[in-house]
């Protein structure tokens, strides 16, 4: 099964209530109509009714099927309103403030969330990546434990000529910009645990850097060293290794030259950049020249899921960004002891 289809059928088999902010867009409503029609998701659209109608009509889809919120109209403004008041009142919102705020889909999909209206957000194809995760991160905010929230891409290996083939995860590539060690090791255990809800397989994880098991001395290499022995010392039952090149983490027979010891033996799945310039243009190398798929990118390290889209995006990418949210929501039920 290609990475996609297992993530899809996980999302049927655990479907989960997502809110769409952008639920006036063309692409978002094709998608939701897909979503829901293939039983992955129970969703809710954001947006002026009329328009919403008349989006679904297009499609040959009924409102009567969906749930529609209108910010300015809806029955759960007024008690959204007054969470996000008591959430932020310390930071100086006033009353008449928040009811502003909350005029904004993006805004009231993200507090649906945090209420429990729905247990993920699906947003971007419209509003920038930095109004969708701003979004994310003053209502939903980061997981008990979580310094902050990073992000991935899934990296999907399908052409003939890919030398291998499946899910591949790059971290991160959106937003921490330059980690300390600590900050590697915790994107490090957040990205393992992503790509073990989203492929179905254990994570081996490679810290990469520009040397390999000490051919190189320079205090970057020392932070992905020092990252490496951090989630080692927590997680000692994850295969992790580094500090790799990412021909050794690749590559058997150049992990048996340069690294003969390596844990991953040149199969990672997971790829820890050492800092944002690195991995995001390593994304877009393997996506522009190597022919992947890049799905992403997924925020990872929210107390409840919410997910960015490219405002280039396709209906397709959208209904994939469901299902990843879907699942991630399974898992964080998973966590918090919820499994229905």
């Amino acid at each position: 099964m290609k990475p996609l289809d297992r993530i899809i059928e996980a999302a049927r088999q655990a479907p989960r209530r997502i809110v769409l902010p952008e639920g006036e867009d063309a692409r978002i409503v094709e998608a939701a109509v897909r979503a829901k029609r293939d039983g992955m998701a129970e969703i809710i659209l954001i947006g002026n009714r009329e328009v919403v109608d008349e989006r679904l009509r297009a499609v040959g889809a009924s409102a009567d099927c969906f749930r529609i919120e209108d910010p300015v109209t809806s029955a759960l403004s007024e008690r959204l309103t007054a969470a996000f008041h008591d959430m932020r009142r310390s930071k100086g919102v006033d009353a008449a403030a928040a009811r502003e705020v909350l005029r904004s889909p993006l805004m009231f999909a993200a507090m649906m969330v945090r209420e429990g209206e729905a247990d993920g957000t699906v947003g971007g194809a419209v509003a920038t990546t930095a109004d969708t995760v701003r979004a994310a991160l003053q209502t939903i905010g980061p997981a008990r434990g979580v310094r902050f929230v990073s992000s991935f891409f899934l990296m999907l290996l399908c052409a003939p000529h890919h030398p291998k083939k499946g899910a591949f995860l790059f971290s991160d590539c959106g937003l921490v910009i330059d980690p300390d060690a600590a900050g590697l090791a915790d994107i490090a255990r957040m990205s393992a645990r992503s790509y073990e809800a989203l492929a179905g397989a254990p994570a081996k994880v490679a810290m990469l850097s520009f040397s390999t098991s000490g051919s190189a001395a320079h205090e970057r290499v020392a932070k992905v060293v020092e990252a490496t022995q951090l989630v080692r010392k927590a997680n000692p039952e994850l295969v992790i290794d580094g500090e790799l090149q990412f021909d050794s983490a690749f590559v058997e027979a150049v992990c048996a030259a340069k690294a003969p010891n390596s844990e991953v033996h040149g199969s990672a799945n997971v790829f820890v950049f050492p800092n944002l310039d690195a991995a995001n243009i390593g994304y877009k190398i393997a996506e522009r020249i190597g022919g992947a798929t890049a799905v992403g990118p997924i925020l990872q390290g929210l107390a409840k899921p919410a997910n960015d889209l490219s405002r280039g995006c396709t209906a397709d990418d959208v209904y994939h960004m469901i299902a990843v949210t879907v699942v991630q929501a399974h898992q964080i039920g998973l966590s918090a002891g919820f499994a229905g």
